[in-house]
């Protein structure tokens, strides 16, 4: 098996698993106990937030651990929204994960927010000037993505901050995908949420950075963890787990990026040769560079993914968070891209276990899969037309 989706999730790296393996076996007490069994825990999971601020540049308070970026997306969103009623407006872009996307959504339709939702260019950057000339007094929160998960389009956060600065209005940034990828930088934003299988660590673990002296609302009802911010006992094993994960993907985080941007490079090389219609999305634009779109004009989505999947390649056709469908990228579609191109897309997406054996042999499984289809779409046409 040719593994080449590494941003819908990344394998556990070794040093992840064995941080977790205490706290799956000995080690099992809550960490809200008082008891020794608890203390213990507890220690792992301070010892854990220590790691991650230090790593983020942030204080340990700042971090809320949450399931996943999912949830950390859904806390800052719905959070901010519920702490600041007095506010009613949004601005976003369509080209958000759908875990942001979903969340403004809702508040959009069923809490009375007004919704702005910036257009991007054909590459997927956001408007600068429709953001700055968006922002109202009545504007609770901006929330863009660092990077986007489909396309690896990095928007310009720098610029982004500078016009939330000047009009004093909170910026929350979706940083899963590009944690460990490109550097991150706290000081531009108010709150980011971050995926622990994203970066070689384990499933159900993530953190939300909150700004301090910023307060928010929980959105679940219980206990008093995570300094009243979000309720319920602490994942101690994955916890521990995200925290080595993060040490080690922020270690080699320059020398991977350029072994990954040289073999993307490489594959989309490989492509464009033997299928000449093949076009990049996104490809203008700076971008993560493990990440690679392409529309495979004339062949649809799910059948490509089809032929590859038998052919032992895995790849998608966007986020992994759609539950198995295979539609037409919302992401490609509000960059203004043709719904031909859109629905033709396959996001390649490389990491650390990625070799050049790979990329060869997924090259040459695409360009066979593509001359296969070609001929079957050649011969449907002649019988068509008899």
């Amino acid at each position: 098996m040719i593994y080449l989706d590494y941003n819908a999730t990344t394998t556990l790296c070794d040093d992840a698993r064995e941080a977790m393996l205490p706290y799956l076996e000995r080690h099992f007490g809550n960490p809200s106990s008082v008891h020794a069994a608890g203390r213990e825990t507890r220690v792992a999971v301070d010892d854990a937030r220590d790691k991650l601020a230090a790593i983020l540049r942030a204080k340990p308070h700042e971090l809320i651990f949450t399931s996943g970026g999912t949830e950390s997306n859904n806390l800052a969103v719905l959070g901010f929204a519920r702490c600041r009623s007095s506010k009613k407006h949004l601005i976003s872009c369509r080209t958000e994960h759908h875990a942001v996307f979903n969340a403004i959504e809702y508040l959009e339709k069923r809490a009375g927010f007004a919704v702005t939702w910036l257009n991007v260019s054909q590459d997927g950057i956001v408007d600068l000037g429709q953001l700055a000339d968006s922002i109202r007094d009545d504007t609770a929160l901006v929330s863009i993505m660092a990077a986007n998960n489909e396309t690896g389009v990095i928007q310009p956060l720098p610029e982004i901050s500078e016009i939330c600065r000047a009009k004093d209005v909170l910026l929350h940034s979706d940083m899963v995908q590009s944690f460990g990828k490109i550097n991150v930088n706290l000081s531009l934003v108010d709150a980011a949420s971050f995926a622990a299988h994203k970066f070689y660590g384990p499933k159900g673990a993530g953190l939300l950075f909150l700004r301090s002296g910023l307060s928010i609302q929980p959105i679940m009802f219980g206990g008093a963890h995570e300094n009243e911010r979000r309720p319920g006992t602490e994942n101690v094993a994955a916890i521990a787990g995200m925290a080595v994960a993060a040490e080690f993907v922020t270690a080699t985080q320059q020398v991977e990026q350029d072994r990954q941007l040289h073999l993307r490079k490489d594959l989309w090389k490989q492509i464009a040769r033997s299928f000449p219609a093949a076009e990049q999305n996104g490809d203008t634009a700076e971008r993560l560079a493990n990440t690679l779109n392409v529309s495979f004009s004339g062949f649809d989505s799910e059948t490509m993914l089809m032929a590859l999947d038998l052919a032992g390649v895995c790849a998608s056709s966007g986020s992994a968070c759609m539950v198995g469908s295979v539609v037409a990228s919302h992401v490609l579609l509000a960059m203004g891209l043709p719904m031909e191109r859109a629905s033709s897309a396959i996001r390649f997406s490389l990491g650390q276990g990625t070799t050049v054996q790979e990329i060869d042999e997924a090259a040459s499984a695409i360009a066979r899969i593509v001359e296969r289809l070609s001929t079957l779409k050649e011969k449907s046409g002649a019988y068509a037309a008899a």
